[in-house]
């Protein structure tokens, strides 16, 4: 599989790469056999590049990803984590149920983006993963999103300086390879920019099929300064690889009428010129100068055969124009050869 330099950094990613989300089994239960044998087939198909969070499943993804890299007879896998959020045991654990995973372990957490919680975080995770090193760590979910207020996310933000020290100094040491931050929403790219000396954002809405609102402000920034972009979720978590059905998700939750009639009208196009919309989705952010890998979400060795797939998908250009000249595409996106 082709890989591509991440930024200005030394860390190569195939591609097409991973995610780990659905592996903690946030949204469905995932049993340690399905995920072994998704991981088996990512690495079959040539995937080296593998995305995990300690958020995903409190725990669980860390820990299935991590077991998989250890049984491989080669060491050139590219693994990347989170940091900024620390787990711990709850305080009653008889009760406790995991708020945001149907099939995670059973640990709660606190935000925690200073420097003596960003070191824990990122040895928590060496631990659970059997590794002493990753090539990326991302700075996860510092935004309105996941914090209730400005005056969280300016708290947290402040926090970040402390943190920052300690990233800069494992990046230094040479232990990690890149510094990165995850983002859901516009608007903090410029922001974190403006503070610190990023090398990577790993961008999980904004910029897909249905959405190019990073192609605004955020990605010429990312251009202009030589940081690198990973696309999370680029099925929009569903509705790209599902299609416009009454069950389909978009940015999470149930999909809105005017996001479903603009994937109608997608779909529509894709049929005509015979492209599946899981191969418009995947191919499209790749076209970004900025943009070194899409990291779908997977749940078996299907999923990862036909996204492998999906990505040999030969579209023709007539496709993209049309697109354009529909509307459905901003006409400054840029689009495969």
């Amino acid at each position: 599989m082709d890989t591509r330099q991440l930024g200005k950094t030394d860390v190569q990613l195939t591609v097409l790469g991973c995610g780990g989300s659905q592996l903690g089994g946030m949204f469905a239960p995932v049993s340690e056999q399905q995920a072994a044998l998704t991981l088996q087939a990512a690495s079959d198909h040539g995937i080296r590049y593998f995305d995990s969070s300690p958020f995903y499943g409190r725990g669980q993804s860390e820990h299935r990803i991590g077991r998989h890299l250890r049984n491989l007879e080669s060491s050139d896998a590219v693994l990347s984590t989170k940091v900024g959020r620390v787990l711990a045991r709850p305080k009653d654990p008889s009760s406790f149920v995991c708020p945001d995973a149907v099939d995670g372990l059973p640990f709660d957490f606190r935000f925690d983006y200073s420097y003596d919680g960003v070191l824990r975080s990122y040895e928590d995770s060496l631990q659970r993963m059997g590794r002493n090193q990753v090539d990326v760590l991302f700075i996860h979910d510092l935004d309105s999103i996941m914090h209730p207020s400005e005056e969280s996310v300016a708290h947290h933000f402040a926090e970040l300086q402390g943190g920052w020290t300690a990233l800069a100094e494992l990046r230094a040491a040479g232990e990690i390879g890149a510094i990165g931050m995850g983002i859901n929403l516009v608007g903090m790219i410029p922001r974190f920019l403006d503070a610190f000396d990023v090398d990577a954002f790993l961008i999980a809405m904004p910029y897909t099929l249905l959405d190019q609102s990073a192609l605004i402000d955020e990605l010429p920034l990312c251009v202009d300064r030589g940081v690198g972009v990973v696309v999370g979720a680029p099925f929009s978590s569903g509705i790209l690889a599902t299609g416009a059905i009454a069950s389909s998700t978009y940015g999470y939750a149930p999909t809105s009428d005017g996001v479903r009639d603009k994937a109608l009208e997608i779909q529509a196009v894709c049929d005509r010129h015979r492209v599946p919309l899981r191969a418009a989705a995947l191919q499209f952010p790749l076209a970004h100068p900025a943009v070194a890998s899409v990291i779908p979400g997977v749940v078996s060795p299907e999923q990862v055969a036909d996204n492998v797939t999906m990505m040999d998908h030969v579209i023709p250009a007539s496709f993209w124009l049309d697109l354009k000249d529909q509307g459905l595409l901003r006409e400054d996106a840029p689009v495969p050869a």
